[in-house]
């Protein structure tokens, strides 16, 4: 019984939570809709997967914002792959009772706490590696859920 009042607990805690803005130039999280790699919606097909994120535009070179108070929990690699060594960074966090992710993001630090809307990195390099797509940072859930309501 305690368990199950936790995780309602949690639940509601979390139905509420919106992000604040991510990326410098882009106050109100405009999402990367289509272009000719693709959706940046969760759920699109890719090359016979699922996007497992959301994409938030973001142009390269541009400061990323903690969307609200969070705890920075480790540089994380997104590809392992040499050709795309120039966006292969991103960063774990945890704020508001969520975990998740954010990819192609050259984090300023990977520990300790950030308040809302203090700089945590920088947008890498997108144009190098998929030169025309919409650049964007990847909005993942640790447990790779639908992060749209969050936004």
């Amino acid at each position: 019984m305690r368990s199950i009042i936790v995780l309602l607990a949690v639940l509601w805690v979390c139905d509420g939570v919106k992000f604040g803005q991510l990326c410098n130039g882009n106050p109100n999280n405009r999402r990367r809709t289509s272009d000719s790699f693709g959706q940046g919606h969760y759920g699109a097909r890719r090359n016979g997967k699922l996007h497992e994120g959301l994409d938030i535009v973001c142009q390269d070179g541009s400061a990323v914002y903690a969307p609200f108070d969070v705890t920075l929990q480790g540089k994380l690699i997104v590809y392992n792959d040499p050709r795309k060594a120039a966006i292969d960074e991103g960063i774990n966090l945890r704020g508001e009772g969520l975990c998740f992710k954010l990819f192609y993001v050259r984090p300023d630090r990977t520990s300790g706490s950030v308040r809302k809307g203090e700089r945590i990195g920088t947008m890498l390099p997108m144009q190098t590696v998929y030169p025309g797509i919409t650049s964007h940072v990847h909005v993942q859930m640790c447990d790779k859920s639908d992060p749209t309501s969050y936004f």
